[in-house]
């Protein structure tokens, strides 16, 4: 029955793709199987096999030794304000940010990070059918962030078409940088975490192949390495670095501030007009896709209602409502849910993508913007699609 499900739920995926598709006969269906055929077997690999989960168990213990290295620098600043036993989002899952964001400097700095970015990018537009700069840009987002990537091409970005512009803007929703990876595994399993960062890769260039397919070889040859047009010195560098996850941080810290307060304001005003939640009413949209998904009938309202808070706040108030229902939920539950929530896919993304491109290029700033909804609609399918995935595996 969850093998029908599944096949069924592809087909929806694939259905509600076609609703905003533009130029349905440049769709190259071979890459599409291909690309799922390739998830489909390294869900498997990374959730089944014994290499699969050592390569994630060793992942994780990465980033759990990067956590408590990150943790000395917290401590050292902040640590008379944590309370002994207590658990402090701000500094346990936010302030690590900023000692990821200096490894990532330092590897961009030695030029180990271009090289990286541009061997993986090589071998995804053989699998994908992608452009270089199209591959390029899903390992550069998934490493050095959403927004930050952007500046690969701010000789160039002037050039491009409506169409590449739609997809380097939703490859940056869908997927999630490396320096924001350690703080989810603070609240998800880690495991999850690592399946997902790869899942969304293949599930990003199988979802745009559909809804915005176009001839992406134009331009490939001025493809250029992710780095400023100037040199800066080693511990100018690092200072830039450490200033960037900082504010990348605070930011965070600020959207959650008042995105959980709206949110418990709005669920406050319906529970007293309707007696229910705000996120329960809005749970009823991703129903059917929970359903598809193989999640039991006693977790799907929930679960749902998790994926409809993502949506209209951000993954980490999702992440922390999850994290609240553990216990009553499902370990499959848990697993699927956990997927769908690694991705930068909600609203909130399309001011932080659309600013970045417009600090390079006005023109293409506001570009981004006029197809925003668009944005948050393709990158959630891509979310939908990797939990999918996950779940016939799990």
């Amino acid at each position: 029955m969850h093998i029908l499900q599944f096949v069924f739920g592809l087909l929806v995926v694939f259905l509600l793709t076609q609703v905003v598709a533009r130029d349905r006969k440049n769709i190259k269906i071979r890459y599409v199987l291909q690309l799922i055929v390739v998830e489909l077997a390294l869900a498997y690999f990374l959730l089944h096999s014994s290499y699969g989960l050592t390569l994630v168990g060793g992942v994780a213990g990465v980033f759990d030794k990067l956590m408590s290295y990150a943790g000395e620098g917290t401590n050292f600043v902040f640590g008379g304000l944590l309370n002994q036993g207590e658990f402090s989002f701000f500094l346990k899952v936010l302030m690590p940010i900023v000692y990821i964001s200096v490894l990532i400097g330092i590897l961009q700095h030695i030029r180990v990070l271009p090289w990286v970015i541009r061997g993986i990018g090589w071998v995804l537009a053989k699998i994908s059918g992608m452009g270089k700069i199209e591959s390029f840009n899903a390992v550069g987002s998934m490493i050095v962030g959403q927004s930050e990537n952007f500046i690969a091409y701010k000789n160039i970005i002037g050039s491009f078409s409506e169409k590449r512009m739609y997809t380097l803007a939703a490859t940056a929703m869908s997927t999630v940088s490396m320096s924001i990876v350690g703080s989810y595994m603070q609240i998800i399993q880690p495991r999850f975490v690592v399946t997902a960062l790869i899942l969304n890769l293949f599930s990003t260039f199988v979802i745009l192949s559909l809804i915005n397919p176009y001839d992406a070889s134009r331009d490939d040859d001025e493809l250029i390495s992710a780095e400023a047009a100037h040199r800066m010195s080693f511990f100018e560098m690092l200072g830039d670095y450490i200033m960037a996850g900082f504010k990348i941080a605070v930011i965070v810290g600020a959207m959650l501030i008042g995105f959980i307060a709206l949110i418990t304001t709005v669920n406050h005003i319906f529970d007293a007009v309707f007696g229910v939640n705000f996120q329960y009413v809005l749970g009823y949209v991703f129903y059917p896709f929970a359903w598809l998904m193989g999640i039991p009938a006693a977790d799907i309202m929930p679960a749902s209602s998790i994926m409809a808070t993502k949506l209209v706040t951000n993954e980490f108030v999702a992440m922390m409502e999850l994290k609240k229902l553990t216990a009553q939920l499902s370990e499959y539950t848990i697993g699927v849910i956990s997927i769908f929530l690694v991705s930068f896919a909600n609203f909130s993304s399309i001011g932080i993508i659309a600013g970045a491109v417009k600090g390079l290029d006005e023109e293409r700033g506001n570009m981004v913007s006029r197809f925003g909804l668009k944005l948050v609609y393709g990158s959630t399918l891509v979310s939908i699609l990797s939990a999918l995935i996950g779940g016939l595996v799990l």
